[in-house]
C-alpha cells in the first residue's frame, strides 16, 4: 500500500513538473492520495462492484447460489457474506470487502451458467478462502488506486502523442514515466498480491469442501471460457481480484500476469486431491 501510495504521489509530481506548477501539484497530489486511501478503505468495495454493475441479491432470488455460500461460510466459520450478481457472460468471481462483517462475494452469469454445482460450491469456498485469509480488503483497496494509476498513465499516453515541441527533456522523460513506467510499477505490485494468495484460497477450497478435483475443473473451464473470449470493456487494474484473470489478450496483461499459471494450481489441486483420495484432473 506504502508503494502504491507513492506511485500515485509521484504520477501527481509529473503531472506538476509537466504543467509548470511542480510543488503545487505535488502538494495536491499527496493530500489525494490520503484521501484515497482514505476512501479506498471504507467504500472501495461499493467502487468495484460499481465498476461491473454488480446487484446485490437475496436468497429469494438465486436460492441455489445462496444455499451454496452459506453452507460453506458455516464450514469455514465466517460470517455469512453478502451475495452479488455480475450481468456478464465471462464467467469468474472475486470478493470484496473491508472485513469478513462486509465482505461480498460476486459471482458473474457466465460462472452460473456454464459450472456444475459442484464447481460453482469449489469457486465459491476460493472466495471464502479470500476472506478467511483476509486477502480482499488489500486486493480491492489495491484495485482502486491501481486504477487511478492506470487513469494517469492513460492521460500520459494522451500526452507522448501531443505537441512535445515546447518542452524540456525533463518533461519529456517524466511524460514517458507517467505514460509506461509508473502504471507499469503499479501492475507488477498488484500482481505480487495477487499470486502470492491465490494458491492459500485454493487450498482453502479443498479444505472447506473436500473437492479439489472440482475446483480444478473449474479453473480449467474459466480459463478456456476467458482466452476464448475475455472481458473487454472493463478496468484491468481489478484483474488480480477474480478467481482467474479475466483480460487475457489486453495489453501489458499478456507480458505480466496476475495470477499463477492454472496449470501450476491444477497441479497442486491435484497433489491434493491424491492426498484427500478424491480423482486427479488432466491438464
Amino acid at each position: 500500500m506504502i508503494f502504491l501510495t507513492l506511485i500515485l504521489v509521484a504520477a501527481g509530481g509529473i503531472i506538476g513538473m509537466i504543467l509548470g506548477y511542480p510543488i503545487e501539484i505535488l502538494s495536491l497530489a499527496f493530500i489525494m492520495a490520503i484521501l484515497v486511501n482514505f476512501i479506498s478503505y471504507w467504500y472501495s468495495d461499493r467502487i468495484v462492484l460499481s465498476m461491473y454493475r454488480a446487484k446485490s441479491v437475496t436468497q429469494n432470488e438465486y436460492p441455489k447460489l445462496y444455499s451454496i455460500v452459506s453452507r460453506i461460510a458455516m464450514n469455514a466459520g465466517v460470517s455469512m457474506p453478502k451475495i452479488a450478481y455480475i450481468p456478464n457472460n465471462v464467467p469468474n468471481a472475486f470478493a470484496t470487502g473491508r472485513n469478513e462483517k462486509n465482505a461480498v462475494i460476486a459471482v458473474t452469469k457466465g460462472a452460473l451458467d456454464i459450472l456444475s454445482d459442484a464447481e460453482l460450491e469449489a469457486v465459491i469456498a476460493h472466495e471464502i478462502g479470500h476472506i478467511k485469509n483476509n486477502d480482499m480488503k488489500i486486493q480491492t483497496i489495491a484495485a482502486v488506486i491501481a486504477a487511478i494509476i492506470g487513469y494517469l498513465g492513460f492521460m500520459g499516453r494522451f500526452m507522448i502523442f501531443g505537441d512535445t515541441r515546447n518542452r524540456g527533456n525533463s518533461q519529456i522523460i517524466g511524460i514517458v514515466l507517467l505514460a509506461v513506467f509508473l502504471p507499469l510499477a503499479a501492475l507488477i505490485i498488484r500482481m505480487a498480491i495477487s499470486r502470492t494468495r491465490e494458491y492459500g484460497a485454493d487450498e482453502r477450497s479443498a479444505q472447506f469442501t473436500g473437492m479439489p478435483d472440482q475446483l480444478a475443473k473449474a479453473l480449467i473451464k474459466i480459463e478456456n471460457s476467458v482466452r476464448k473470449k475475455p472481458m473487454r470493456k472493463e478496468n484491468p487494474a481489478t484483474a488480480h481480484m477474480f478467481i482467474v484473470n479475466p483480460f487475457r489478450g489486453e495489453s501489458l496483461i499478456n507480458l505480466f500476469s496476475t495470477h499463477p499459471p492454472t496449470i501450476k494450481r491444477v497441479e497442486k489441486l491435484n497433489e491434493l486431491a491424491m492426498s484427500m483420495g478424491r480423482p486427479q484432473v488432466s491438464i
